[in-house]
């Protein structure tokens, strides 16, 4: 059986950068960060006080956005969303974003053929916090009895399937930060082999919560850049000291390609090849060899060698030996190509955005497509100081500025705790 071609006909963000493709986008060529200090608690105590938060969401004005919405429906949606975690919020605006734009229409003869791939790294800590504290204070009977519902991980995907009909696949993969990406494979998988004629996938993340950042800080995981945000994600640069935790949501519109010409749908990208991998080494330390083998994977799924890919938006989170790690996979996987100055560059979009954990492969999947669409590549920002390592494996990194490039294949990567690693292609159209 030989595989369906599957399109991205859909695009929605939630991010430190913008809540729309247009904002996030021009922030991320330009370079301008959305790192800046903690206001969702207290955070004066911890070593890192930093992070990109999503500044002035509104999830019901953010849902209608641009849309004639009768204020009954308004109330309806308000009301529903008292009831869920930020991070559900910022999943359903992204994925409602991006299926509007595809502008597929639901009808009973199509809603069983269309699906949504969505998870979280950790999902809902916010009310999970919350509800313990309140337990703690006044007894069981006090929990509310939506706190299941409005923190477990499946929910973006139950919720979007609600609003808009979703009948076909409902999934939700879990694999810390690389959950959007394995999402966004698996419903590309479920199109190729007949399960679905479209999925919405991604992944979402509110990760900046009490205990998220305690724990985060105490594996010395994080910058303590304090005094500096802006500057304080810093991928392969010789002074980075940790990467910075980051909110918001990725999600694309994904098609089979004949189901997306048929009704005249504008296609952005084909996605062509998707791979996994598991380093088996360590729970937070990357081997190499994993990232290394999901990207052969990819483009071996994609049917292209290394000379096709032009530019590689890489998990690239500012820590001294992921991003040492990552660099050195990439030139193996590329060779003597991946020096080719003007033919292949890589670059690491959490200079500016921080790291979005689950969330973090739909945004920069979004990245990649964009970089295609414009033919520029974005910058690796406050890149200073190229670690020496780095820099003699001879590779383009777009230091500080972006550049411009004749673009056909993009790569994104994307790698989590326990080893787990998934790489996507994308391909001009």
């Amino acid at each position: 059986m030989s595989k369906r071609r599957v399109v991205v006909t859909g695009m929605g963000i939630i991010s430190p950068v913008g809540n729309d493709i247009a904002t996030a986008w021009k922030n991320v060529v330009e370079g301008n960060s959305g790192i800046g200090p903690v206001t969702e608690f207290d955070a004066s105590a911890y070593t890192t006080r930093i992070a990109g938060e999503v500044p002035g969401f509104d999830a019901v004005d953010a849902y209608f956005a641009g849309t004639d919405t009768p204020d009954d429906e308004r109330r309806s949606i308000a009301k529903d969303f008292k009831r869920m975690d930020p991070f559900i919020h910022f999943g359903i605006v992204a994925g409602t974003h991006a299926f509007r734009q595809s502008g597929l229409v639901i009808t009973d003869e199509n809603a069983g053929r269309v699906g949504v791939a969505a998870g979280a790294g950790i999902g809902g800590l916010h009310t999970i916090e919350g509800t313990a504290l309140e337990l703690a204070e006044k007894g069981p009977r006090k929990v509310s009895p939506f706190y299941v519902p409005s923190s477990i991980i499946n929910m973006v995907a139950g919720n979007l399937s609600i609003y808009h009909g979703l009948k076909g696949p409902n999934i939700a993969l879990v694999s810390a930060c690389t959950t959007a990406a394995h999402n966004i494979g698996m419903a590309m998988r479920l199109i190729q082999y007949g399960d679905a004629d479209a999925m919405l996938a991604g992944g979402s993340e509110f990760a900046t919560t009490p205990t998220a950042m305690a724990g985060f800080c105490s594996a010395k995981a994080m910058s303590t850049r304090n005094d500096d945000p802006k500057h304080a994600s810093r991928p392969w640069d010789v002074d980075r000291d940790g990467f910075l935790l980051s909110n918001g949501a990725g999600m694309l519109m994904l098609e089979e390609y004949e189901f997306a010409k048929a009704r005249g749908a504008t296609i952005l990208a084909e996605l062509v090849g998707f791979g996994m991998s598991g380093d088996a080494y360590h729970i937070t330390s990357p081997s190499g060899d994993g990232a290394e083998l999901a990207m052969r994977n990819a483009l071996h799924d994609a049917g292209l060698k290394a000379e096709d890919v032009q530019y590689v938006n890489a998990h690239g989170t500012s820590t001294p030996v992921g991003d040492l790690g990552e660099a050195k996979a990439i030139r193996s996987v590329f060779g003597e190509h991946a020096t080719k100055k003007g033919k292949f560059a890589v670059s690491s979009t959490k200079s500016v955005t921080g790291h979005l954990l689950g969330a973090a492969g739909g945004v920069e999947a979004i990245f990649s497509i964009m970089a295609l669409r414009d033919g520029i590549m974005p910058p690796t920002m406050n890149l200073e100081n190229l670690d020496p390592e780095v820099a003699a494996l001879g590779m383009d990194l777009v230091p500080n500025k972006a550049e411009k490039a004749d673009l056909t294949v993009a790569m994104s990567n994307s790698f989590g705790f326990g080893g787990t690693n998934g790489t996507l292609v994308f391909r001009r159209v």
